[in-house]
């Protein structure tokens, strides 16, 4: 496997984590009832592919936990996500008004953070994040109990991210 410099691994690991606070976001669009996080709270699990720049795709593997406030309009979340090159622990707080989805991630393990905003309707999401030196772009969708996710980032050795998590 090619070695990596550690300015191209910091931003890959970026990336990486900016790419899990938006799949966390996917899990709004599942919820019904008062607000849109209201049917999350539990724990989730799901794989996925990473394709990284050099044209090599990875498995990766995630674990989310959500817990729920305010009617169904907050969101606490914590992941964790491993594949053959990349691990990383992800908190963050959403929160949901009129459509429109707001909130912070922090991964502890790089010490990134970063916010996100979009607009959720139906059973589909379309939110950028944005990061130290990079941006992402997310669109998602839910159905069941299967949240499919495809993200996109700008700024990383992660071209796409594709995850599925289903409720355990």
């Amino acid at each position: 496997m090619p070695s990596r410099s550690i300015p191209s691994c910091a931003r890959a690991w970026r990336g990486t984590a900016f790419a899990a606070a938006l799949l966390l976001l996917s899990a709004q669009a599942h919820a019904q009832g008062a607000g849109p996080f209201g049917a999350l709270p539990g724990s989730w699990s799901g794989g996925g592919t990473i394709s990284l720049s050099s044209g090599a795709n990875e498995r990766i593997r995630c674990r989310a936990a959500y817990d729920v406030g305010s009617g169904g309009r907050a969101l606490q979340l914590s992941i964790r996500c491993a594949s053959d090159s990349y691990n990383f622990d992800l908190a963050g707080s959403v929160v949901y008004q009129g459509g429109a989805i707001t909130g912070t991630w922090s991964e502890s393990t790089r010490g990134v953070a970063g916010t996100v905003s979009g607009r959720a309707g139906g059973n589909t999401i379309q939110a950028y994040a944005q990061g130290s030196g990079f941006s992402a772009g997310l669109s998602m969708a839910t159905h069941g109990n299967r949240q499919s996710v495809e993200i996109r980032p700008s700024g990383a050795d992660i071209t796409a991210v594709s995850i599925v998590l289903a409720r355990r």
